[in-house]
């Protein structure tokens, strides 16, 4: 008997942290709650827009629908431009390159079927430094490609946070 009790006393924090987070509307990152009113979703990009397929992954687990259709959509989300920018960041010496700024610019805006605007158009400039070595060059090419599929991520982490906050 006393096992069950510290067993129970052990998980009490735990339950009550759950029942704390339930009641203050807490949601995870990624979730996204819409009017009823306004789902299913047209995601309208191009098909192979990393910024569409990060907004899809991260929809996958919510209760918001997709939809192709864009005679059924209530609500039209729409990439209007992604792209993708490298500036020289820092110069040695002998005028070799050494650091670059990475930006991915990612231009949206969220409409209605009849065209009312639900989220005015909006630009992300989304910048990280990466550093240029003359070494592991394979790796580097790499390294920038990740970087950019983090962009991607982050972007539609982004939209989401705006429409949450336009939307409800």
């Amino acid at each position: 008997m006393h096992w069950l009790r510290c067993r129970i006393a052990s998980f009490s924090p735990l339950l009550l942290a759950l029942l704390l987070c339930s009641g203050c509307g807490f949601h995870l990152r990624g979730s996204l709650e819409i009017p009823p009113a306004l789902n299913p979703i047209l995601i309208q990009a191009a098909t192979t827009s990393p910024v569409r397929r990060a907004i899809e992954d991260l929809l996958a687990s919510s209760s918001v629908r997709l939809t192709t259709n864009p005679a059924e959509a209530r609500l039209i989300l729409r990439i209007l431009s992604e792209e993708r920018v490298s500036r020289v960041a820092a110069v040695d010496v002998n005028g070799k390159t050494l650091a670059f700024e990475l930006h991915s610019l990612v231009r949206f805006d969220a409409v209605t079927p009849d065209g009312t605007q639900k989220v005015p158009p909006q630009t992300l400039d989304l910048m990280r430094n990466f550093d240029n070595s003359d070494v592991e060059i394979l790796g580097k090419q790499l390294e920038e490609k990740l970087i950019y599929t983090d962009f991607a991520a982050d972007a539609a982490d982004r939209i989401l946070m705006r429409l949450r906050a336009v939307l409800i």
